[in-house]
């Protein structure tokens, strides 16, 4: 677990955009069971959530159509939330930073570290908005 004074910025950069924290396996199942849309942002202390994911979002969630939801648990940190959330993302990998968009339960897009990494915020927001004007 990471020192919380280090990564609460990085919390705060996220869940100042509107974005809910996800703290419990509890609040994790209750995020999934909502109708409609939900984004959910897997914070990690990595270069790539600072440099690209988490501006990306920021950018993304500016947009007219975005998600009737949006959540988010930290990698490293919230170890059984985190957890819970990727068992509800399988098959897909473990990954962080990773983003699912979900609706009504099902993971309808998924973003892993490797469509993630390396990428301009610009980008990563273009890649979001498409898929929030499909499924939101």
């Amino acid at each position: 677990m990471y020192d919380p004074t280090l990564i609460q910025p990085m919390r705060d950069e996220v869940t100042r955009l509107g974005v809910h924290e996800l703290l419990t396996p509890s609040e994790v199942d209750q995020a999934f069971k909502q109708p409609g849309t939900t984004l959910i942002f897997v914070n990690s202390v990595c270069g790539c959530a600072a440099a690209g994911a988490r501006p990306g979002l920021a950018l993304s969630l500016m947009h007219q159509k975005k998600p009737v939801n949006t959540v988010t648990v930290f990698a490293g940190m919230e170890r059984e939330a985190v957890a819970r959330a990727r068992e509800h993302f399988k098959p897909y990998q473990p990954s962080s930073p990773q983003i699912a968009l979900m609706k009504d339960g099902e993971v309808v897009k998924m973003w892993q570290r490797h469509d993630l990494e390396g990428l301009d915020p610009s980008l990563i927001a273009q890649s979001l908005t498409k898929a929030f004007e499909e499924f939101c």
